[in-house]
């Protein structure tokens, strides 16, 4: 299996191989730690952290800088850089995204890397260890799983797609709201899916084998190498109100292209206004 794809490199190639070496290695670590005592403790009512995610996190911020020392690092686990620093190159990281999938032992969970520069994600990788697969891409050369290019779908409408959504932690106070809008879109689309794993959402929206995504609440570590994803797999990433998207803003919506203002159109049904369409 080809792991990284050949192609006219347009960034320092340690860029992507420095993220590919870190989820590859990811993924080896959550591998080894399965079925033993992951030392589960609670950062609220049902958001978990384990051990794992420690150790992982610990050995990205280990590799970055010892190969990138003028680099800033932004991860889910550890203390972060003081939000004042300057630096140009931000690597942001999730060392386990779907922690609550792997810590009940759901085979859909993996590690999300992306080395942002002045905002804007321009390599990311993605690793699902259960399935031993490896999204990557670099921004304006293109996206790859296992090597292999990426191209999102062709579906024209909601009701010929299939979509996915995840669900904030803080669900049990905002249920009415996020069960609602899930109600909505099951009501127009072919199907809706939750799977726990936002990264791997978007990873799927790229690949072609889901339509669109779309979920509020979220984090840059959530986002960031997956949009970029996306993107080079030509589709569409905005906000819920289609003004442009970008990593910190905590929401997405994310599709193929042709059914996006769809999707806009039942967010802003359920929020009373009119959607911004900026095609």
């Amino acid at each position: 299996m080809s792991l990284q794809p050949s192609y006219a490199v347009s960034h320092p190639p340690a860029w992507l191989a420095t993220a590919i070496d870190i989820v590859l290695r990811a993924g080896a670590i959550q591998t080894r730690h399965l079925g033993t005592d992951l030392q589960i403790d609670m950062k609220g009512a049902i958001d978990l952290v384990t051990k794992v995610d420690f150790e992982v996190e610990h050995m990205a911020r280990e590799t970055i800088a010892a190969r990138f020392p003028q680099h800033a690092v932004l991860a889910e686990e550890l203390e972060n850089e003081a939000a004042r620093d300057d630096r140009r190159h931000w690597w942001v990281f999730d060392p386990i995204d779907g922690t609550v999938n792997y810590a009940h032992g759901l085979p859909v969970y993996c590690s999300s890397l992306a080395l942002e520069v002045d905002g804007r994600p321009e390599v990311a990788a993605v690793y699902d260890p259960t399935r031993r697969e490896l999204f990557t891409a670099e921004r304006g050369v293109g996206a790859w799983l296992n090597g292999t290019p990426l191209r999102v779908t062709g579906a024209a409408r909601l009701l010929d797609s299939m979509l996915c959504t995840g669900f904030p932690y803080d669900v049990h106070e905002t249920v009415d709201e996020v069960v609602g809008l899930f109600g909505a879109f099951i009501a127009e689309a072919r199907a809706v899916r939750r799977l726990g794993s936002a990264a791997l959402d978007l990873c799927y929206v790229a690949a072609g084998r889901l339509d669109g995504f779309w979920e509020q609440r979220l984090h840059p570590w959530d986002l960031s190498a997956a949009s970029l994803l996306v993107e080079e797999a030509g589709g569409r990433v905005t906000r819920f109100d289609g003004t442009p998207f970008d990593t910190r803003c905590g929401q997405i919506v994310a599709s193929n292209g042709p059914i996006h203002n769809e999707m806009l159109a039942v967010i802003a049904s359920r929020a009373g206004r009119a959607p911004n369409r900026t095609d």
